[in-house]
């Protein structure tokens, strides 16, 4: 896949702990591959949202207790994963 140059600013101390993790490894290539990887879900979400949409199309507005029962699952999910990555 062909290439572009470019220029990014980046907060300092993200860089100088990306070059600690990555070591001698191409930064550009690591920074690609975050980009790659944030772009896939975005994606992700982008066909989530059109999935909701063809749902309350079919079946009507999701219910307030089921989008609650959703958020309860969502927020015990990123805290399970903030403690993994803690961890």
């Amino acid at each position: 896949m062909p290439k572009e140059k470019v220029t990014l600013t980046l907060e300092a101390a993200n860089v100088e702990e990306l070059r600690a993790l990555v070591g001698a490894r191409s930064l550009s290539a690591t920074v690609d591959a975050a980009v790659a990887s944030y772009l896939s879900r975005l994606r992700h979400l982008a066909a989530l949202d059109e999935w909701l949409v063809e749902l309350e199309r079919e079946h009507g507005p999701i219910p307030p207790d089921t989008l609650e029962w959703a958020a309860r699952l969502v927020e015990r999910w990123e805290s399970g994963r903030r403690r993994r990555q803690a961890g």
